[in-house]
């Protein structure tokens, strides 16, 4: 679903700390911290919280790229969407 390497380059994409997303998503700071430092390829948890982490992320502007989707490079990403 998403990448802890994933989590951390769009929060720098939007220039929001841990907190901030904390709040935004409803989600505690010690689990975003864990998420943050996972060491697997995709960050592990309660479904219902990785769900409202990554609608947090969508609706700030965040595009997340999986492996097999339409992109110029391969493997996973982050991309701001667009307004058009």
């Amino acid at each position: 679903m998403i990448s802890a390497a994933q989590l951390r380059a769009a929060r720098a994409l939007l220039g929001i700390d841990q907190r901030t997303l904390a709040a935004l998503s409803g989600v505690s700071l010690p689990t975003i911290q864990r998420m943050e430092a996972s060491h697997d390829e995709h960050v592990r948890g309660v479904v219902s919280t990785l769900t409202k982490v990554v609608a947090a992320l969508d609706a700030a502007g965040i595009e997340l790229i999986g492996n097999d989707q339409p992109s110029r490079g391969n493997g996973r990403g982050v991309r701001l969407k667009t307004s058009g």
